[in-house]
Protein backbone atom coordinates (compact mmCIF):
# COMPACT_ATOMS: atom_id res chain seq x y z
CA UNK A 1 0.00 0.00 0.00
CA UNK A 2 1.98 2.87 -0.96
CA UNK A 3 -0.75 5.67 -1.12
CA UNK A 4 -0.16 8.90 1.04
CA UNK A 5 -2.55 9.08 3.24
CA UNK A 6 -3.34 12.00 6.01
CA UNK A 7 -5.55 12.19 9.22
CA UNK A 8 -6.08 13.75 12.62
CA UNK A 9 -7.67 13.48 15.97
CA UNK A 10 -11.77 14.81 15.87
CA UNK A 11 -10.76 18.76 16.95
CA UNK A 12 -7.51 18.87 14.96
CA UNK A 13 -4.75 19.98 16.79
CA UNK A 14 -3.38 16.18 15.79
CA UNK A 15 -2.49 16.05 12.58
CA UNK A 16 -0.22 13.08 10.80
CA UNK A 17 0.81 11.90 7.02
CA UNK A 18 1.85 8.42 6.28
CA UNK A 19 3.56 7.65 3.20
CA UNK A 20 2.71 3.52 3.35
CA UNK A 21 0.91 1.24 5.24
CA UNK A 22 2.04 -2.25 6.85
CA UNK A 23 -0.20 -4.94 5.44
CA UNK A 24 -0.89 -5.29 9.06
CA UNK A 25 -4.94 -4.00 9.55
CA UNK A 26 -6.47 -5.21 12.10
CA UNK A 27 -9.37 -5.43 14.94
CA UNK A 28 -7.58 -5.90 18.42
CA UNK A 29 -10.25 -7.48 21.12
CA UNK A 30 -8.22 -7.22 23.67
CA UNK A 31 -8.87 -5.56 27.06
CA UNK A 32 -6.55 -3.56 27.10
CA UNK A 33 -7.41 -2.37 23.49
CA UNK A 34 -10.55 -2.15 24.54
CA UNK A 35 -10.12 0.26 27.96
CA UNK A 36 -8.20 2.22 25.50
CA UNK A 37 -10.51 2.94 22.69
CA UNK A 38 -13.46 3.22 24.86
CA UNK A 39 -14.63 0.88 22.65
CA UNK A 40 -15.25 -3.26 21.65
CA UNK A 41 -12.00 -3.47 19.91
CA UNK A 42 -9.40 -1.31 18.76
CA UNK A 43 -9.02 -0.95 14.19
CA UNK A 44 -5.08 -0.18 13.69
CA UNK A 45 -2.72 -0.50 11.01
CA UNK A 46 0.86 -0.45 11.29
CA UNK A 47 2.97 2.57 8.90
CA UNK A 48 6.75 2.33 8.99
CA UNK A 49 8.45 4.91 11.21
CA UNK A 50 10.26 5.78 8.58
CA UNK A 51 6.78 7.15 6.51
CA UNK A 52 5.28 8.54 9.32
CA UNK A 53 5.06 12.34 10.65
CA UNK A 54 3.24 14.24 12.77
CA UNK A 55 2.28 16.94 11.06
CA UNK A 56 0.49 19.45 13.65
CA UNK A 57 1.05 18.83 17.68
CA UNK A 58 1.99 16.26 19.53
CA UNK A 59 -0.05 13.81 20.62
CA UNK A 60 -0.03 12.84 24.47
CA UNK A 61 0.73 9.01 25.50
CA UNK A 62 -0.02 6.90 28.00
CA UNK A 63 2.28 3.64 28.89
CA UNK A 64 -0.30 0.82 29.19
CA UNK A 65 2.77 -1.59 29.95
CA UNK A 66 6.25 -1.60 29.86
CA UNK A 67 6.85 -1.66 26.48
CA UNK A 68 3.46 -0.15 24.79
CA UNK A 69 2.67 3.28 24.41
CA UNK A 70 -0.87 4.84 23.49
CA UNK A 71 -1.13 7.81 22.19
CA UNK A 72 -3.98 10.25 22.01
CA UNK A 73 -5.44 14.14 21.52
CA UNK A 74 -4.97 15.50 25.55
CA UNK A 75 -7.28 18.04 23.93
CA UNK A 76 -10.64 16.23 22.62
CA UNK A 77 -9.64 12.18 23.85
CA UNK A 78 -9.00 10.97 20.28
CA UNK A 79 -7.30 7.40 20.25
CA UNK A 80 -4.43 7.90 18.45
CA UNK A 81 -1.53 4.92 17.88
CA UNK A 82 -0.83 1.73 19.77
CA UNK A 83 3.88 1.55 19.88
CA UNK A 84 5.57 -1.23 20.73
CA UNK A 85 8.94 0.17 21.84
CA UNK A 86 11.01 -3.22 19.68
CA UNK A 87 8.74 -2.61 16.44
CA UNK A 88 9.79 0.25 14.03
CA UNK A 89 6.40 1.16 13.02
CA UNK A 90 3.72 2.80 14.81
CA UNK A 91 -0.04 1.35 15.06
CA UNK A 92 -2.24 4.28 13.89
CA UNK A 93 -6.13 3.90 14.70
CA UNK A 94 -7.94 3.73 11.11
CA UNK A 95 -10.46 5.30 12.30
CA UNK A 96 -8.47 8.31 12.73
CA UNK A 97 -7.28 8.29 9.13
CA UNK A 98 -9.35 10.92 6.82
CA UNK A 99 -10.36 8.19 4.41
CA UNK A 100 -10.82 5.10 6.50
CA UNK A 101 -13.34 3.45 4.76
CA UNK A 102 -10.48 2.77 2.45
CA UNK A 103 -7.97 0.45 4.75
CA UNK A 104 -9.72 -3.01 4.35
CA UNK A 105 -9.09 -5.42 7.37
CA UNK A 106 -6.46 -8.19 7.22
CA UNK A 107 -7.43 -9.88 10.49
CA UNK A 108 -8.43 -9.96 14.23
CA UNK A 109 -6.82 -10.91 17.50
CA UNK A 110 -6.86 -10.82 21.08
CA UNK A 111 -10.29 -13.42 20.34
CA UNK A 112 -9.67 -14.01 24.40
CA UNK A 113 -11.71 -10.57 24.69
CA UNK A 114 -14.07 -10.74 21.73
CA UNK A 115 -17.24 -9.46 23.37
CA UNK A 116 -20.58 -11.20 22.57
CA UNK A 117 -22.12 -7.98 21.26
CA UNK A 118 -20.13 -8.14 18.04
CA UNK A 119 -22.23 -10.99 16.98
CA UNK A 120 -25.50 -9.11 17.60
CA UNK A 121 -24.03 -6.24 14.66
CA UNK A 122 -26.03 -8.29 11.56
CA UNK A 123 -29.13 -8.31 13.78
CA UNK A 124 -29.60 -4.75 14.60
CA UNK A 125 -32.35 -2.55 13.43
CA UNK A 126 -30.93 -0.07 11.14
CA UNK A 127 -32.35 3.60 11.41
CA UNK A 128 -30.71 5.48 8.84
CA UNK A 129 -28.51 8.33 9.12
CA UNK A 130 -28.70 11.63 11.55
CA UNK A 131 -30.52 13.53 8.60
CA UNK A 132 -33.20 10.82 8.65
CA UNK A 133 -33.59 9.96 11.91
CA UNK A 134 -32.73 13.44 14.07
CA UNK A 135 -34.52 15.69 11.01
CA UNK A 136 -35.04 18.89 13.45
CA UNK A 137 -31.78 18.29 15.17
CA UNK A 138 -29.23 17.89 12.34
CA UNK A 139 -28.76 21.19 11.83
CA UNK A 140 -28.21 22.26 14.68
CA UNK A 141 -25.66 19.83 14.99
CA UNK A 142 -23.85 20.85 11.68
CA UNK A 143 -23.91 24.68 12.68
CA UNK A 144 -22.59 23.70 16.29
CA UNK A 145 -19.94 20.96 14.66
CA UNK A 146 -16.63 21.56 16.22
CA UNK A 147 -15.02 18.35 14.08
CA UNK A 148 -12.10 18.77 12.43
CA UNK A 149 -12.98 18.06 8.32
CA UNK A 150 -11.49 15.15 6.76
CA UNK A 151 -8.83 16.68 5.17
CA UNK A 152 -5.38 18.78 6.04
CA UNK A 153 -6.01 22.80 6.65
CA UNK A 154 -3.97 25.37 6.84
CA UNK A 155 -4.81 25.89 10.48
CA UNK A 156 -7.81 24.99 12.26
CA UNK A 157 -9.84 26.37 15.54
CA UNK A 158 -12.71 24.63 16.83
CA UNK A 159 -15.46 26.87 17.49
CA UNK A 160 -15.89 25.50 21.04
Amino acid sequence: MTQVRTGGCQCGRIRFRAASLRDNSHVCHCRMCQKATGNFFAALVGVPLTDFVWTRGTPAVFRSSAKVQRGFCRDCGTSLFFRHDDNHHVSMSIGAFDEPASIPLDFQLGMEGRLPQIDQLPGLKHYGTTEQTMPEAAPRIRASNNQHPDHDTADWTPKA
